[in-house]
This record gives C-alpha cells, structure tokens and sequence, in this order.
C-alpha cells in the first residue's frame, strides 16, 4: 500500500491538533492531506475557552507561532485563583506563562501555516464518509465535497483530529470509555470589563462551582460560570442575565456589570469525558478525538497542540522507512498514556461536580499560605508536572503548612 499510496498522512480535522501535526509531518518530509470539512478557511471552534496552558508553549516555539500569535493579539497568561482560603498567586517562572486568543483568531492563524507548509496540502469544504482498508490496515479516507463528488485519498497512516465525537474514532471501531460530568458551562465576551489581574487568567473556586475570566485579544475578556446541573434551569431562562448575575456575585468580582457583551452567550450542557485508545492498524487519534475532558483545567487547547506534536515525532522515522509504521504507533500510544493519564484521572474524578475532598481543601489552604506549595500547585494546574511528580511533596508540606498555623493560633 505504502507505494500507491497519494500520501504518506490523510489527517481529518484541519483544528489545532490536526494542523500541529500536519505541520511537524510535513517538515519531516511527509505527503500530508488536511482534510476539512468546512468551505470557509476561517472557520473557528465556536465554544471554547481558550487559555493555552504553559506545558504548550514548548510546541508552540517549536512550530514558530509564539511571535505571529502575540502579533495576533494573544495576551501572555498566568494563572490567579480565588479560594476561601486566600488567592493563589502564580509564580514570577517564565515557564508559567500560557497564551490567550480567542478561537476566532486562533484557528485561521494555525491554519494558514499549515497550508503553507511544504508538503502539506490543505483540502477544505471536504467530508471523510469512510475510511480505506487495505488489509487490516486502515489506508486513507473517502471524503464528500460540497458538490456530491467523493475523492478516495489513499495514505499510508489515517489521522483523527475531528473533535470529542470524532465520526473517524466511529468508523474505525475505536473504544471509546466515558466518565459522566456534572456540570454545565455558560460564557460571553465583556468589553470594557477586565478583571483585576488581567491579563493574566482568574479563576474562582467555589465548591463545586467555578467561575473563570479570560483576558484575550482587542481588549476582550471571557466570563465563564461553570455550575452544577441543578442550576440549569435558571441559565436556561435567562442566560445573559443567569452569567452576569453569577459572576458579579463571586467574591472580589471583577466589573463585568460595568462591561458591555459582545456577540452571544454559549453554552455547554454535555461535557462527557471521553478517552479512546489513541492508535488502531493504520490509524491514530489527536486532541479531543483521543482525550476529551472537562474543560474546566483549561487543558483542550493544549492537549490538542502536544498530541499533535508527539504523534509526528512518534511516526516520522517510520513513514522515512525507519522501521514499520506500527511500531511508531506504539510510541505514540506509549507517550500520550505516559503524558495524559494521571492528568485524566484527576480531572475526570473532580469532573461529576462532587464537593472538594479533605485533602484537596488542604492543598488549596496551603497554597494561598504557602508559596511553596502554590509553586507546586502551579506546575500542576498549568500540566508542567505529572501528578505523581508534586502531588506527595505537596501533600506533605501542606500537612505542615497547616500544623505551623494551628500551632501558631494555640500559642496566640
């Protein structure tokens, strides 16, 4: 097959993780088709908070859109979060910072470098309607146009990069394992309404609800309430008034009351954790097609620029004959379960919208008091760190932290 093949990559999906790794396939000398579903090269994700978390940054350099992304308007970002304890305020390490840009200018930016890497043909206003086998391999795509016409494209490896619902993972029969989640997410753009830190990110802990502000480009910022579904219904009714309301009451709020909204309020009822095995003969999965999990830690953005890049460098010595294709799929199955399994599992225990445990609250507690602990909590909110990594350290100075101030109040 790899002989007749028109390319050596067909990746569905021309989003970020699919571009990310269109671009990095296509710098290791691979054939790529971007296949994308939509006319219009400017197409967004329309729901979507955003926030490129810090563990990215890396690929982004890597591609070259740190500077074309800032010039865009990205707002470098760190992370401040409200607990009843205290805030817990980021480090000054540059390796904190993320970056900020609203989908709308975010998408089409990715996607133009990917369409001018050579080697990458992008092929908008297509629709894959089932995948080519050759044996038990899966060997490219059959994709629809607007007009009817289907095009076979024939590639040595089949990429998934179509989202959490992925109709690729569905045609190829991929597992798929789901975790429920019990809350509901509500945000609109405020002009005029930037929050104390801005620009970097605040986010409110209430226990089990959250509330998020998203300073972004030309002076935006994204408002968030993420609630638990028994207040669906007041949202429903109302939901301008239901955001505002919200977010106006958290403590410290920022001024979205003296803001102005820009455009609509979105809306995000079902948010079901969905994780799949990331590779089948011939294929693989990226960003939410592999691992879609509670955007509440704002990882989605990040997840699906990394995986992109660990799948290319996971598959690029095969596809130039370096050993079979499988066993690049291995490796790439290996890291992405070695990068995002610990981070899934926490995410998805806290996602079904249960209150804090004891040992959460003290961690939260400790990290207001302790900068320490907060540097710790930091490289593990921003997914520098595996949990394992800070997650015992943690523990224990947290431990110590609260028996020096229960100490502290006894001799006072």
């Amino acid at each position: 097959m790899a002989s007749r093949a028109d390319f050596d990559v067909a990746i569905v999906g021309a989003s970020l993780a699919g571009c990310t790794a269109a671009i990095l396939l296509g710098r290791a000398g691979a054939r790529v088709a971007l296949i994308e579903k939509s006319p219009d090269p400017a197409a967004f994700k329309r729901i979507c908070s955003h926030q490129i978390l810090a563990s990215a940054i890396p690929t982004l350099e890597r591609l070259g859109l740190t500077e074309p992304l800032l010039a865009a308007g990205a707002q470098r970002s760190r992370l401040h979060v409200w607990t009843r304890w205290g805030w817990i305020e980021p480090t000054e390490e540059r390796t904190a910072y993320g970056l900020n840009l609203r989908r709308e200018v975010l998408d089409p930016l990715v996607r133009r470098h990917a369409a001018e890497e050579p080697g990458v043909e992008l092929m908008l206003g297509l629709t894959a309607e089932r995948l080519l086998r050759e044996g038990k391999e899966f060997a490219g795509v059959v994709a629809r146009g607007h007009d009817g016409e289907e095009r076979e494209i024939p590639a040595r490896l089949t990429v998934g990069a179509d989202g959490r619902d992925s109709p690729i993972a569905a045609m190829a029969g991929v597992e798929e394992r789901t975790s429920p989640h019990g809350r509901v997410a509500y945000g609109a753009y405020y002009e005029d309404a930037l929050p104390r830190f801005a620009p970097d990110f605040s986010g409110w802990m209430l226990d089990p609800d959250f509330a998020a502000a998203f300073p972004t480009d030309s002076g935006l910022v994204l408002y968030v309430a993420m609630v638990t579904k028994d207040r669906l219904p007041e949202f429903k009714a109302d939901p301008g008034r239901a955001l505002r309301e919200f977010i106006a009451a958290v403590p410290e709020p920022p001024p979205i009351e003296r803001g102005r909204m820009v455009g609509s309020v979105l809306g995000k009822i079902d948010m079901t954790n969905r994780m799949r095995d990331p590779v089948a003969p011939g294929l693989a999965l990226v960003g939410d097609a592999a691992l879609a999990s509670d955007p509440l830690p704002g990882i989605g953005c990040g997840w699906a620029l990394q995986s992109g890049e660990w799948l290319a460098d996971s598959v690029s010595p095969s596809l130039r004959g370096l050993g079979p294709l499988e066993n690049g799929l291995r490796r790439y199955r290996r890291r992405h379960r070695r990068e995002l399994r610990e981070h899934a599992f926490t995410i998805h225990d806290y996602a079904t919208g249960r209150r804090m445990q004891p040992p959460e609250r003290l961690g939260l507690a400790a990290a207001a008091r302790d900068r320490k602990v907060a540097a710790d909590l930091e490289s593990l909110m921003t997914r520098r760190a595996q949990p394992h990594q800070v997650m015992p350290r943690m523990l224990a100075r947290s431990v110590a932290v609260e028996a020096r101030r229960l100490i502290g109040s006894r001799r006072s």
